[in-house]
């Protein structure tokens, strides 16, 4: 019985977060404007999509701004990272402490002082500071998930790689970049995802007939959302699906050797 209700309360939860986005994919197929309403199967929605230059204009700018945003922040914040062990132990601990406040601090209040910020100064709202504004909230992501494999790395090889004779580039190239990139990677596409999912920090700061998809999709909300939408939405989740499953299909590295059961090594056929 406990097993039964278990499973049952996972179909709930499976349910719950993925039938919205069922009901916007049965949308990009329905013939009818009304959401109230089956008209019958269509495809029209999508090729109206290709020939929307505002919505293609929006993905385009969202995309551009998250690439660039996250391949900044990544090198900034691999810097940061690399730099603060040669500091002391106290100014760790307060640059560690600075880092989290952009991240517990809500979204408001950072679009809001980003936009004071650009006025004060007296920059011109437009692409340039979206993107300043994106590089500066996914830094911290970075940060924070270079430094844990920052804290693993032994100094003594990079050290011995230096003894050897390799230059201070060579040796952090070949030695510590490479335990490195895994904390890299997964800061880059922990910034990549945070600048596309952003809509709070790019309206405060976007200037006009500049738009994002999420500020695309806010200013249509008091005209109703267009179809094309609903198309764009499935076609970004279809993308993202599909990509999760060849990630979790591809073949794993197995080792040339294996064990037999006398506890011998002999090479795999």
């Amino acid at each position: 019985m406990t097993s039964i209700a278990k499973k049952i309360y996972i179909a709930l939860i499976v349910l719950f977060l993925y039938a919205p986005i069922g009901t916007l994919m049965v949308l990009s197929f329905n013939r009818s404007k009304t959401r109230a309403k089956w008209g019958g199967f269509t495809l029209n929605w999508y090729a109206a999509l290709f020939q929307n230059e505002e919505i293609l204009r929006a993905l385009f700018n969202t995309l551009l701004i998250a690439l660039l945003s996250a391949l900044a922040a990544t090198i900034i914040g691999t810097v940061a990272c690399i730099a603060m062990t040669g500091m002391k132990r106290r100014t760790k601990t307060i640059l560690m402490g600075v880092t989290n406040i952009p991240m517990l601090n809500a979204d408001i209040v950072t679009g809001i002082s980003l936009m004071l910020l650009y006025i004060s100064l007296g920059i011109k709202f437009g692409f340039g500071t979206i993107l300043l504004s994106h590089i500066t909230f996914n830094i911290p992501y970075v940060f924070l998930s270079v430094m844990p494999r920052m804290k693993q790395l032994n100094p003594s090889t990079y050290e011995a790689a230096l003894d050897l004779g390799s230059s201070q580039l060579n040796a952090f190239f070949k030695v510590v970049f490479p335990d490195l990139l895994p904390g890299i990677l997964s800061g880059f596409l922990m910034a990549f995802t945070m600048s596309l999912d952003d809509f709070i920090i790019t309206h405060f700061t976007k200037g006009v007939g500049v738009d994002t998809l999420s500020t695309k999709i806010y200013t249509e909300i008091k005209k109703g959302i267009k179809p094309e939408m609903y198309a764009l939405s499935t076609l970004i989740f279809m993308t993202v699906l599909l990509l999760l499953v060849l990630i979790n299909l591809s073949p794993d590295k197995k080792s040339p050797l294996r064990s037999d059961d006398s506890g011998n090594k002999k090479e795999k056929l």
